[in-house]
């Protein structure tokens, strides 16, 4: 599995070129049968995924030609409680700039945006204001983010609240105990009344999977998600001890791709913590496109919860076309 080295992606690396209209994922009546049915052999992900970064073949001029396609998928992120408004609106400068220039006009790369900007409810005015024109959406961590105990009805209305301030994605978090203690019902009846309350935003679901125990957790919760009309799955909200892993996404990407099968909807995927190399951009992208194919590298069905893999990504980057590494100060995120 490898993306081909000789094929370079120069009509799909912005985040800007039109995309096909996709039908939203409209979920579907709760199936406790299919459930039930989900297993994950642990031992054989985990021996598929360490053979992954290994058999990364592509190289120099098509590398960087991927390394662009992963920036325009990085819904570029901060979530500290130090942000303030004037991070905020250096963050969004940098996503409508993500590499200097300098080193796209030597590319011969133009429109090269992130996929998103990512940000507190609290951000969501700020960051909808300095993207005003860009086209680059603003998304929303809502649901008592990131440990999603806050009440049901807090939740709901913080989602209402970042859509009516203008976020146009909202990065929700599940609550864990549901999966759990397999209270699917529960689980499935929350992911609705949420999708319901986002309206025209997109959702994306943050399971957590670092804290649900096990593949086959992962799994049948990915599934329940995508039943509650999820528009894409993602693994962490960054702050757990363990964030995105191979293993992880493999699961949650056959999850998805097992949905597609039945349902015809096509849900994103969004790897989310601890991707911060370009190298590692490179597997994760390699991975979609033997998983579930190239319509998934398009920033619509896919995205890395990200900031400091940027600044790798620019070093690369500068790396293939002067044959020197920079500090990384020269590249900010912000």
């Amino acid at each position: 599995m490898s993306l081909d080295p000789n094929v370079t992606p120069t009509t799909t690396m912005t985040a800007n070129v039109p995309q096909i209209h996709l039908p939203r994922n409209a979920g579907t009546e709760l199936d406790l049968d299919w459930v039930a049915a989900v297993q994950a052999n642990t031992s054989a992900i985990e021996r598929r995924a360490a053979t992954l970064p290994g058999r990364r073949s592509v190289k120099k001029a098509h590398q960087a030609a991927w390394l662009c396609k992963a920036v325009s998928v990085i819904d570029l992120t901060t979530l500290s409680g130090d942000d303030t408004h004037m991070r905020v609106r250096r963050l969004c400068a940098k996503a409508r700039q993500p590499v200097s220039a300098q080193i796209l006009d030597q590319l011969g790369m133009t429109g090269l945006t992130t996929g998103a900007v990512c940000v507190y409810h609290d951000m969501v005015a700020t960051a909808v204001d300095a993207l005003d024109g860009s086209g680059i959406p603003v998304a929303a961590v809502s649901t008592g983010f990131p440990a999603g105990l806050s009440p049901l009805d807090l939740r709901i209305e913080e989602i209402r609240r970042s859509v009516a301030d203008g976020a146009q994605e909202i990065d929700i978090v599940i609550s864990r105990r549901h999966v759990l203690t397999q209270n699917w019902q529960a689980l499935y009846d929350e992911m609705r009344m949420m999708r319901e309350a986002c309206g025209d935003a997109h959702v994306k679901a943050i399971l957590a999977t670092g804290e649900l125990g096990s593949l086959r957790n992962v799994a049948r919760a990915s599934l329940i998600c995508m039943m509650g009309g999820a528009d894409f799955i993602k693994t962490s909200t960054g702050k757990e001890s363990v964030n995105a892993t191979l293993p992880v996404t493999l699961t949650m990407l056959r999850a998805i791709r097992a949905y597609e099968a039945r349902t015809g909807f096509k849900v994103g995927y969004k790897p989310a913590g601890g991707i911060s190399k370009a190298k590692d951009a490179l597997v994760y992208l390699a991975m979609i496109k033997d998983e579930l194919g190239d319509r998934w590298l398009q920033p619509d069905l896919f995205r890395f919860g990200a900031s400091s893999l940027l600044g790798d990504i620019e070093r690369q980057l500068e790396h293939h076309l002067t044959g020197r590494y920079s500090a990384g100060y020269r590249h900010a995120i912000g």
